[in-house]
């Protein structure tokens, strides 16, 4: 592509994609994000130590986002106990950002897990990853006690969300 993109109207529609959490464009997003992890924290867990089967089907999905043939962010679901799920490596390249592309990917690993039954959706970020707190806030997140053992609250959020079921009423066009 060459020329100016505008990023609020872009020329190409967003297309989210399933990927397997191995395939290279996920590997390369999921990398990116703990660059930017480990500059703004000085550590970061490993991508590549989550295993590919958290988001195999039926019970998890992980998606890339294209924008035309750019891959523009990431993120996947995972079902856990029973009416719970995990979002995890939700991540977009700095030009997407405040784009919608976050908005997207969100809202379509939600409606996977409202698919699946889930009822709540957990998920961690970092404290100083404000864009993002601020995209889960907007999406009707809220802080929660670490789930995960071994975390620091000075450092990760842990956050959850009641999911609702879907009305018949909110498919249909005004």
């Amino acid at each position: 592509m060459t020329g100016t993109t505008h990023h609020h109207t872009p020329a190409h529609p967003l297309l989210l994609q399933p990927v397997a959490y191995d395939h290279a464009d996920a590997r390369r997003l999921t990398q990116a994000l703990r660059q930017e992890q480990v500059a703004l924290y000085g550590f970061a867990d490993d991508p590549t130590t989550t295993p590919s089967s958290y988001f195999r089907a039926p019970n998890g999905l992980f998606l890339v986002a294209l924008r035309g043939s750019a891959v523009v962010g990431c993120g996947g679901v995972r079902q856990l106990e029973s009416g719970t799920a995990e979002i995890k490596r939700m991540y977009m390249i700095p030009a997407a950002r405040g784009t919608g592309v976050g908005q997207a990917i969100l809202g379509a690993l939600e409606e996977a897990a409202r698919q699946w039954g889930v009822r709540r959706i957990i998920l961690e970020t970092g404290a100083h990853n404000h864009a993002v707190l601020g995209l889960y806030t907007k999406a009707g997140y809220a802080r929660i006690e670490p789930y995960a053992t071994g975390r620091d609250p000075q450092i990760n959020r842990a956050l959850s969300k009641r999911l609702q079921d879907r009305r018949p009423s909110d498919d249909a066009q005004p």
